[in-house]
């Protein structure tokens, strides 16, 4: 007796994964339209039916979403950005309002995170936060996908379109904060980030600002721009490279508060003074950015929309409704790093 034809056995002739396959087979938006009904085809033809019991236990719904929260360098124990924890937050309400719990897990960039939550029926879903290299974690959502599972990034759009992201717009952000120096007559302007594809969210920021300057017919200076990971340590330490140079600069553009407050403390220890002297904007408008000294100009993220979002597209991909990347707007904030008055102060 012939046996009986396997997902596997769709995927090879199709030219798919297996995880393509189980999406068709339930007619996943993931999955294009015209491969969609060619596995579909071959299913018919090979005449395969889905097991019933299998399926069930794959779809056992936990009520539960898992936030994953991937480790980032930091000045104390917590190794967890504090732009974060007001995701968390965020993130916490949105999933209570939507009657869901949430299963909160810190993840260490080495560990198997992309391990199957759902088949172990931990979470129907998972929601990535994270500032870590992006070229570390790429494959691992890559291995998400391949298992089928249900799953969003906080940050850039990813270049596989099947990797669900929300994030906020930051090419839109940078050319606020620069804008915003320039308005000021401030137009030599340093940038304080890693600006390669290692940090996708910061490279965008650092293009914003050189589309910025470049509307205003000049050339950003590429010795101006100064690596730095998302650390007060990191932001002073590339400060005093910038420093050291000996290049000029009236303005510094930080991809993060804590490089921004890094990078003030270092400018205060070499005798800069900031306004007066070099005119600073940050970036995610953290707690402990209005508390600086002075008080810092930044370029504000809004949470609570973006947890929001996260749950809301994440259930939408357990639902197997349709959803798309997106993208929030950015809000200046305005305080006396750049040299005018804080109208919170």
């Amino acid at each position: 007796m012939a046996s009986k034809a396997t997902s596997i056995d769709i995927a090879y002739r199709a030219g798919v994964s297996q995880s393509t396959v189980s999406r068709a087979l339930r007619n996943s938006p993931l999955v294009n339209p015209e491969t969609r009904q060619r596995i579909q085809a071959i299913a018919k033809e090979l005449n395969y039916k889905v097991d019933k019991n299998a399926s069930n236990l794959r779809t056992q719904n936990s009520h539960t979403l898992a936030l994953l929260i991937c480790e980032d360098p930091t000045n104390d124990d917590s190794l967890i950005n504090p732009f974060f924890l007001s995701m968390l937050g965020s993130i916490t309400r949105a999933t209570a309002q939507q009657g869901y719990d949430l299963l909160v897990s810190f993840q260490q960039l080495s560990s198997d995170w992309h391990a199957d939550y759902e088949d172990s029926n931990k979470a129907d879903g998972i929601i990535l936060l994270g500032y870590g290299d992006y070229m570390d974690y790429e494959q691992k959502l890559l291995k998400l996908l391949e298992q089928d599972t249900h799953f969003v990034i906080w940050g850039a759009e990813h270049n596989n379109k099947s990797v669900l992201s929300v994030g906020c717009d930051n090419h839109q952000g940078g050319v606020s904060a620069t804008e915003h120096l320039l308005s000021l007559g401030v137009s030599d302007i340093a940038f304080l980030g890693d600006a390669s594809s290692h940090s996708p969210e910061f490279r965008d920021r650092y293009l914003g600002h050189v589309s910025a300057m470049k509307a205003k017919g000049i050339k950003a200076d590429k010795r101006k721009q100064f690596d730095a990971i998302n650390t007060e340590a990191s932001g002073f330490d590339a400060a005093n490279l910038l420093l050291d140079k000996g290049l000029s600069f009236d303005g510094i553009f930080a991809a993060s508060d804590l490089i921004a407050i890094g990078a003030m403390r270092a400018l205060h220890l070499r005798g800069v003074r900031v306004p007066d002297d070099v005119a600073i904007v940050g970036y995610d408008d953290i707690p402990v950015a209005s508390f600086a000294n002075p008080p810092l100009t930044t370029v504000k993220q809004n949470t609570r929309l973006a947890g929001e979002i996260l749950v809301d597209s994440v259930l939408k991909l357990i639902r197997g409704q349709a959803v798309s990347p997106q993208l929030i707007q950015t809000e200046l904030v305005v305080r006396r790093s750049c040299g005018e008055s804080d109208p919170k102060a």
